[in-house]
């Protein structure tokens, strides 16, 4: 008989089983505190706990930092400020339209430093559905579940004190106006960090279900007399209950479109519902979408690590359309202000997740990655340019035109429903100009299209990385321009610039290095060298940023031999940085010098695919140890819980995809890369109603190494799997072993994708 929690994992939707045994459900095994012991100077995730629905318009969380701090929750901090709706995608980014709730106990605790209040995590619950804190200085109890763009608070006092809300519409410009008839508080707040236009507001509504006693707005630290009125710089409200021995619920919802349609999204998504049905309907919401992927397996770390990251995969980008009163989907557009039909979804950096959040929803959100592609049109026709980062509208941050990436990726993989032509020409359009913002279009697109890359002498910084990025991009623009037949002048220039990696690479080094504009390397040179010619990373993170064509990459490095070792360096040296270009030692490189893997840096993204490049060689066993390495190494379910940003779900995609035992080393070849699965069994509901169940059942810690493997009982011996063969359903068998498979055959025909192999 099986130990009893992969026995458990099997009967994720009853709460009971047969016997009267409670059942842990997937919602119950993420931690969203997971990441949240962080701050500027060492990342353990930068995240926070997100109470929200999938994908969800708003989340709602715990704000622990002053008004404006990018690190709004941090683990480690004693006092809680209020419950902040937020839409922060990381805190470099910050946040825009927010506003909070809090609980006190006397009128003059309005202000954020006299409502804070101490609170201890052995009084706090946080899951995807439900958050309550104890707030000791208060005594009281707040708890908040939510729906996609509303939430129902409750709020519990001590009979003896005096109950009293604070409403903080924050600075930067809001609005606030108390209706006392109405039980009723509206508002608006305009703060944002960038990328809005001028008419930006994010409009709120507030039902309360006991009437005010007393009743007062206020703007930055008084009082604002009888008025129940107030526009200004920094607003919010404060009501009272008189003593209570009935807890305070309090209904919230909110709009980017108008006062009305906040209303309308209340009556929609929560209407005469209580707290504890909202709060059951959002439980059985995050279930549904956590119980697409059943783990059976013994190690209860694991499987609540796997589920904390998988919760993180679905949070972005999230929502950013509404359904009007006629039930069409429309939204309020960050590039032009303007109210239009069509979906929208933002708050996302492609640099960071085109590698493995989108193919994750290619695999198991096909519907949702079409709607996303939708949003994509829209966002070019409402801007003229495809969004590479979004918050809500264009921000000035990372490089690249990654946005190829997810449309080819989506398109090759049958994804349809959205207007590829359109996509194609704003590919075109990204490939052949600068846009208006350093991350929009392509920096440097005069020299890359003429020259082959983005010199390092021409005041461009991250040339190199650049050069490499675009490449990647042309390879996308190559694939998906074939697959529609265009032109064949126009697909060979794009096959020829995909091949760009070229010109960076120094077979000298057999490292990428910055090239100057009369075709010398750069000098001096140090791989070691943050920044400069790369972004957040050095040449040894870089150089395999040569997705399209691993195999030819291995030819210019001297064969196998030599790409193995260049690989084995990587690990083997000490983690030894020049932290110059920044003139301080970021946090990227603090966190690699830290997790004691020489030069692997997979706190930051680059470099993530790497591990699984022994699979193009005949010594797959490397893979299968650097990547149980890593994932038994620097990922836990608990504060400090990631080795650098997660950002945006695409660390935690990585866990996801590779305790699955494939990854996605090259978005837009319709292939996955095989590595060695983490459980013992893992049961995949794919949205075309079929099932791949994926088995290991020798799995544990020693027998981490791949000894061979059956695909739908027959034998498997390529390293990569294809999206339609994944597709099909079926069932993956791993035979696994404590000694490395090093007795196995291997020829070229087995490596994965590269695009001429």
């Amino acid at each position: 008989m099986k130990s009893g929690f992969g026995k458990l994992l099997v009967l994720l939707f009853s709460s009971l089983n047969a016997i009267g045994q409670q059942v842990t459900e997937p919602a119950d095994l993420v931690n969203p505190l997971m990441g949240t012991q962080s701050s500027y100077e060492l990342s353990a995730g930068n995240t926070y706990p997100a109470i929200a629905l999938p994908w969800g318009m708003n989340f709602w969380s715990p704000q622990t930092g002053k008004m404006g701090d990018g690190w709004m929750y941090s683990y480690n901090a004693n006092k809680i400020r209020g419950i902040k709706q937020t839409h922060q995608p990381s805190p470099w980014i910050n946040d825009y339209g927010s506003f909070s709730l809090m609980p006190v106990t006397h009128l003059n605790q309005f202000p954020e430093e006299a409502r804070a209040s101490w609170f201890s995590h052995k009084a706090e619950t946080a899951t995807p559905y439900y958050y309550s804190v104890f707030l000791a200085d208060h005594n009281a109890t707040a708890e908040v579940t939510p729906t996609d763009r509303a939430a129902i608070f409750r709020f519990s006092y001590s009979p003896a004190d005096s109950a009293f809300i604070v409403v903080d519409a924050m600075d930067r410009g809001s609005h606030i106006q108390i209706l006392p008839d109405n039980k009723t508080i509206v508002g608006y707040s305009t703060r944002n960090s960038g990328g809005v236009p001028e008419n930006f507001k994010n409009y709120f509504v507030i039902r309360f279900s006991e009437p005010f006693s007393v009743a007062h707005t206020w703007r930055g630290y008084l009082l604002a007399g009888d008025s129940m009125n107030l526009t200004g710089n920094h607003t919010g409200a404060i009501v009272g209950f008189g003593k209570t021995a009935r807890p305070v619920e309090v209904k919230v919802a909110s709009s980017f479109i108008s006062e009305e349609q906040a209303k309308l999204n209340l009556e929609t998504e929560i209407g005469n519902a209580g707290f504890n049905t909202i709060k059951n309907n959002a439980k059985a919401v995050w279930n549904k979408e956590l119980g697409r992927i059943a783990i059976e397996d013994t190690d209860k770390d694991a499987v609540r690590t796997f589920y904390s990251c998988l919760y993180r995969t679905m949070l972005f980008p999230r929502k950013f359309y509404e359904q009007d009163a006629s039930g069409k989907i429309v939204h309020y557009s960050p590039y032009n202000g303007k109210v239009l039909p069509g979906y929208m979804f933002t708050d996302n950096g492609f640099w960071d997740t085109f590698r493995a959040v989108f193919p994750f929803f290619t695999l198991l959100y096909p519907d949702l990655d079409g709607q996303i592609m939708q949003g994509l049109e829209n966002t070019y026709k409402e801007s003229g340019w495809l969004p590479e980062w979004a918050s809500p509208g264009h921000r000035d941050c990372m490089i690249g035109s990654n946005s190829a990436s997810l449309i080819t990726d989506a398109y090759m993989k049958g994804i349809r429903g959205f207007d590829i032509e359109l996509l194609y020409e704003a590919m075109k359009k990204n490939a052949e100009n600068e846009g208006p913002l350093t991350s929009v279009g392509r920096k440097g697109a005069a020299f890359y299209n003429s020259l082959g890359y983005v010199p390092y002498n021409v005041d461009i910084n991250e040339n190199a990385a650049r050069t490499l990025e675009y490449a990647y991009a042309d390879f996308c623009l190559w694939r998906l321009g074939t697959a529609l037949k265009k032109p064949a002048a126009e697909t060979n220039l794009f096959y020829k610039r995909a091949h760009n990696y070229l010109n960076v690479f120094d077979s000298s080094r057999k490292l990428m290095r910055g090239k100057n504009q009369d075709g010398n390397f750069q000098t001096p040179y140090n791989p070691f060298k943050w920044g400069d010619a790369f972004t957040e990373g050095n040449a040894w993170h870089y150089t395999w940023s040569v997705f399209q064509n691993i195999s030819d990459l291995k030819n210019k490095m001297g064969g196998e031999r030599a790409f193995v070792g260049m690989l084995d360096s990587v690990f083997n040296m000490p983690p030894v940085f020049d932290d110059t270009y920044y003139g301080q030692v970021i946090h990227e490189i603090r966190e690699m010098q830290i997790m004691n893997m020489g030069q692997y840096a997979h706190g930051n993204q680059p470099i993530q695919h790497m591990p699984y490049l022994y699979e193009y060689t005949s010594q797959p066993w490397k893979t299968e140890y650097w990547v149980r390495e890593i994932m038994n190494r620097m990922y836990h379910a608990t504060p400090d819980g990631y080795c650098g940003d997660e950002d945006n779900g695409q660390t935690s995609a990585w866990y996801v995809f590779s305790a699955l035992g494939f990854y996605p080393v090259t978005p837009g070849s319709n292939q996955y890369v095989i590595g060695a699965p983490l459980f013992k069994k893992a049961t995949i509901k794919l949205q075309n109603g079929r099932q791949l169940i994926i088995e290991a059942p020798a799995n544990n810690t020693e027998n981490k190494y791949v000894q061979s493997m059956l695909l739908n009982n027959k034998p498997w011996t390529n390293h990569w799997l294809s999206h339609e063969t994944l597709q099909q359903g079926g069932a993956l068998f791993f035979k696994m072993g404590s000694k490395p498979g090093k007795d196995k055959i291997f020829t070229k025909e087995m490596a994965p994708y590269s695009m001429d192999k």
